[in-house]
């Protein structure tokens, strides 16, 4: 097996390890978006946080900036996705990874649904809308456009239990050997085995013709 989860499912499912602030899963949203058409609820998407920078503390220098868009202008030309570098102009900016991906966390305890949109929308305003994900009120208005109740979901996502499921979610990451996101894995067959899909970018196309494969060989 690759990895247990706490409360695994039973049924075949697939389980995302990303990251809101990881720029090649921002590039892979359209890919998973592609999962969700071609399969719906049939397929459930489980996303676990991976922990690109959790608790970084330093402003970022400008050397690191010049890295980190370099690093977009490749996902850019790989994808065709906007991307807005504005978002790294503030002052004082620190790329702490971790209020974003507590954010997915609380979303996911609506449903595993709401977390693979709430994730895709959390990339999208960081990326290409200039919004910065590592601020509680934008993540806040995240959510009450998902039509969850804003005060009660900051307060939940400012919770000593939400960090700490959060974390959690990191050290199943490590656990499982994901070094690198996206990562994307299937499972369980009929031995309870999860197999990789994915790991890095990868074209829908690509990606779709594994999980075909893997679905008719879990059906013969």
């Amino acid at each position: 097996m690759l990895f247990a989860l706490e409360a695994p499912m039973a049924e075949p499912h697939l389980i995302y390890f990303a990251d809101p602030m990881c720029s090649w899963c921002y590039g892979f949203s359209p890919v998973i978006d592609r999962v969700r058409q071609a399969y719906g609820r049939a397929l459930p998407i489980r996303v676990v946080m991976g922990g690109l920078r959790p608790g970084t503390e330093t402003p970022m220098t400008d050397k690191a900036r010049r890295e980190i868009v370099g690093h977009w202008n490749h996902v850019h030309e790989a994808t065709g996705l906007p991307f807005d570098a504005a978002v790294l102009d503030r002052e004082g900016f620190v790329y702490d990874t971790d209020p974003a991906a507590r954010a997915v966390v609380v979303a996911r305890r609506e449903s595993e649904e709401l977390a693979v949109r709430y994730l895709a929308a959390a990339q999208r305003a960081f990326y290409a809308e200039n919004r910065d994900v590592t601020s509680g009120e934008v993540l806040g208005d995240l959510a009450a456009d998902f039509g969850l109740d804003r005060t009660a979901f900051l307060e939940a996502w400012g919770s000593e239990a939400a960090k700490q499921e959060t974390w959690r979610d990191y050290a199943i990451s490590q656990r499982a050997g994901v070094t690198g996101f996206p990562t994307l894995v299937g499972g369980p067959n009929d031995q309870g085995v999860y197999g990789v899909v994915t790991r890095g970018f990868a074209p829908a196309e690509q990606v779709l013709a594994v999980v075909r494969d893997w679905i008719n060989g879990i059906a013969a």
